[in-house]
This record gives C-alpha cells, sequence and structure tokens, in this order.
C-alpha cells in the first residue's frame, strides 16, 4: 500500500520552501515579536498551500479553473495586500523599544494566508508534483487525506526551520534596531510587491 502520507510530507518539503513574501514576513515577525509570531505567520501560509492541494487532490475543476480563470486579478489583490504591508512597514516610526500593541496571532495568520491564498498557480504546481509522484486523482477519500495532511507537514516544516534559524540568530544579536528593521523589510516587501505588478503586465 502506497503511504500517501509520505508523499505529502516530500511534496510540501520539495515546494513549500519559505522564499516571497510570507517568507520576509516571517523573518521579520520572528525577528520583532518572537519565534512564536513565526510560527503562526508560516502556518498561514501552510494552510493556503493546503487549499489548493485539496483542489488538485479532490479534482476540483470548477472551482480551479475558476481561480485559474481570475489568477490576473487575484494576483493583483496580493501584490497591492503586500505594498500595504511594506509601506506601514516602511513608514513606521516604532524604536527599539517593543511598543505595547503587539499583532494578534489572528491578524498575523490571516495576513499570511491572504498574501498565500493569492497565488492560483498554485493548483499546476501541485497537480504536477501529484502527476510525478503517480497519485491519480481517483484516489480514495482516506489516501487524499493523508496526502493533505502530508503537504501541510512538509511546508509548515520549512516554517519551523526558518523561525527556529531566525529566533537563534535574534538570540546571538545584541544590537539591532527595530525601526531599521522595519524599514529594510518594508523595502522587500515593496520589491515583492513591485515583481508582482510588473509580472502582471508583462
Amino acid at each position: 500500500m502506497e503511504n500517501y502520507l509520505i508523499k505529502g510530507i516530500l511534496i510540501g518539503l520539495l515546494f513549500g520552501i519559505p522564499v516571497g513574501a510570507v517568507g520576509a514576513m516571517t523573518v521579520q515577525r520572528t525577528f520583532r515579536y518572537g519565534f512564536k509570531a513565526g510560527l503562526i505567520t508560516g502556518l498561514g501560509s501552510s494552510v493556503a498551500d493546503c487549499f489548493y492541494a485539496c483542489i488538485g487532490a479532490f479534482g476540483l475543476t470548477l472551482l480551479s479553473d475558476f481561480l485559474l480563470k481570475h489568477q490576473t486579478l487575484i494576483h493583483v489583490i496580493g501584490g497591492i495586500l503586500v505594498f500595504t504591508m511594506g509601506l506601514r512597514l516602511l513608514i513606521s516610526k516604532e524604536n527599539n523599544v517593543l511598543s505595547k500593541q503587539v499583532t494578534s496571532s489572528l491578524k498575523m495568520f490571516l495576513s499570511s494566508f491572504a498574501v498565500g491564498i493569492t497565488n492560483p498557480a498554485a493548483i499546476l504546481t501541485f497537480l504536477f508534483a501529484f502527476s510525478y509522484f503517480e497519485i491519480t486523482k481517483q484516489a480514495k477519500l482516506f489516501t487524499n487525506i493523508q496526502l493533505i495532511m502530508g503537504v501541510f507537514i512538509g511546508t509548515y516544516l520549512w516554517w519551523g526551520v526558518l523561525s527556529i534559524f531566525i529566533y537563534l540568530i535574534k538570540k546571538k544579536t545584541k544590537n539591532y534596531n527595530f525601526c531599521y528593521m522595519n524599514k529594510l523589510f518594508g523595502v522587500i516587501l515593496l520589491l515583492f510587491s513591485t515583481s508582482v505588478f510588473i509580472k502582471t503586465l508583462f
């Protein structure tokens, strides 16, 4: 019997590498708010990945066709969201002292989920991965659930590793300026959003 859980984990590890806007958000929030904030941010992205993996695994063609048909608009919405977050970080005037208003866990999760979900092309990525690992659309419900659980575990492992790595760097770093870091990651997010707009135009 094929182990769909293991295959899902491998797919998650191969295609869930923390890059892009959510990766930058995870690094910034781990530095700013701690290890837990990085895990929550990564969780939003993993759930978004699982949503698209579900569409591919269960063959929800109507939904996938709709998302892919409108992916340009969805990309633009995602770009605007990332641009807004980057601009807020760039104009932030926080000093080195942690503010009393700590961003809520729900807000961290929803913001990273929103960025992750604005990439409908992930459906094609997972369809390719499922084909490569010889996973058919005729798979049973239980095996598909195993597959999705594996994808979640695989992608979330990446976010856990990244959060731990950044947290350890934070502990080793004695002097760092939160205001400067906010501006740095603000610029990075603005660059990511600009690349989205350029790809959409051309």
